[in-house]
C-alpha cells in the first residue's frame, strides 16, 4: 500500500519555559527541540514510524534547515522523490514556545517573502493520499489521478486553498478553528445543535465524510446514524505543538487499516494526546504499540455529547 502525503514542511525551533518571556528581558529555557514540522512532513513522518511505504511531497530551501529536513527524512525511511529543494525560497521556519505551566504555545512563522509554487508533480499511483492545502494546483491534479484512492484533507487553517481541496476529498478532518471560521457559527459544548449546525453546513457545503477536532474535548463525527464526540485520554500537558498533525497522520493509518471510523478515530485521538507529553512533534510521535497499548488500558469510554 503506497501512501503519499502532499503538502507543507517547516523546520520548528521550540523553546520550553514556565512562563511567557517579558518583553525586553532575557530568559534562561529550561530545554529547546529542534525538528522538521508541518501538517503533511509530519503526517509523512509518522506513517514512515509506522511502518508504511510513504512518500512526501513539497517544497523546502536548499539552505541548512532544508537539508536538516532531507536527512531526518531520509532516516525515518519517508522517501523523497517528490520533495523539491529550491535556490529561490528559503526553508520556512517556525519558532515555537511552549509554556509548561498553562500547555498554552505561541508560535511566530518566518514566511519567505519570494514564494515560490512547486514544479515538480507527483506522477506514481497512490493508495492513501493526505493532503494539508498547500500546493492546491498539483493536490488537485494528483487527486484527479488517482480517484480510486482513500483521500484525506487535514483543514487545520482556514484558507482558501484548503477550501479549494475540500470537495475533492472523502475525509474533511478539519480543525475547529477551521469549523468555526468557515461557517462564521460558534462551537458552544453545552448545546448539541451548535455542533450539528456547523457539522452539516460543512456536509452540505462539500458533500464527504466530516470529522471535527476539537482539541480536549476530542473529535466529533457521524459513525452510522449517529452524532458522537469521541473523547480523547486526559495527559499531562508539555507541548501540543504537532499533536493535531499527528492525529492526522495516525487517523490515516486507521483508515487505511481498514479500522472502524469509530476506533481510527479513538486511536488518533490517543496518538495526539500522548503526544503532548514531549517536546517536539517528531520527538513526541508515539509508536503504533504505544498507541494500542494505551487504548487497551482505556477499552471504555463516553461517546456522549459533553
Amino acid at each position: 500500500m503506497k501512501f503519499l502525503c502532499l503538502g507543507h514542511a517547516s523546520y520548528d525551533i521550540t523553546f520550553q519555559t514556565d512562563h511567557y518571556p517579558k518583553e525586553n528581558t532575557k530568559t534562561r529555557l529550561k530545554s529547546t527541540a529542534s525538528c522538521g514540522g508541518g501538517p503533511a512532513s509530519n503526517a509523512a513522518y509518522l506513517l514512515a514510524k509506522w511502518g508504511c511505504d510513504v512518500s512526501f511531497s513539497g517544497m523546502v530551501g536548499s539552505d541548512y534547515y532544508g537539508k536538516k529536513i532531507v536527512k531526518e527524512f531520509k532516516e525515518i525511511g519517508v522517501d523523497i522523490t517528490y520533495l523539491e529543494q529550491s535556490n529561490l525560497v528559503h526553508t520556512m521556519l517556525g519558532f515555537i514556545i511552549a509554556n509548561t505551566k498553562n500547555g498554552s504555545r505561541t508560535i511566530l512563522s518566518a514566511l519567505d517573502k519570494n514564494e515560490q509554487k512547486m514544479t515538480v508533480e507527483p506522477l506514481d499511483k497512490y493508495d492513501v493520499i493526505l493532503v494539508d492545502g498547500e500546493e492546491p494546483e498539483i493536490a488537485k491534479k494528483v487527486l484527479e489521478r488517482n480517484k480510486e484512492a482513500l483521500t484525506i484533507l487535514d483543514a487545520g487553517s482556514f484558507r482558501e486553498s484548503t477550501v479549494f481541496l475540500c470537495p475533492l476529498v472523502r475525509y474533511v478532518v478539519c480543525s475547529h478553528d477551521f469549523a468555526e471560521d468557515y461557517t462564521k457559527k460558534k462551537i458552544d459544548y453545552s448545546n448539541i445543535d451548535s455542533i450539528l449546525s456547523i457539522y452539516h453546513q460543512l456536509k452540505n457545503d462539500f458533500q464527504n465524510e466530516i470529522i471535527i477536532t476539537l482539541e480536549s474535548h476530542g473529535a466529533f463525527a457521524k459513525i452510522g446514524d449517529e452524532y458522537k464526540i469521541i473523547p480523547s485520554i486526559s495527559v499531562p500537558l508539555v507541548d501540543s505543538t504537532g499533536a493535531g498533525d499527528i492525529f492526522h497522520g495516525a487517523l490515516t493509518y486507521f483508515l487505511a487499516m481498514g479500522y472502524p471510523l469509530i476506533k481510527a478515530i479513538r486511536l488518533s485521538n490517543i496518538a495526539g494526546a500522548l503526544s503532548v507529553t514531549k517536546l517536539g512533534s517528531r520527538f513526541s510521535m508515539p509508536s503504533l504499540e504505544d498507541v494500542l497499548k494505551t487504548d487497551e488500558g482505556n477499552n471504555t469510554f463516553d461517546d456522549t455529547f459533553h
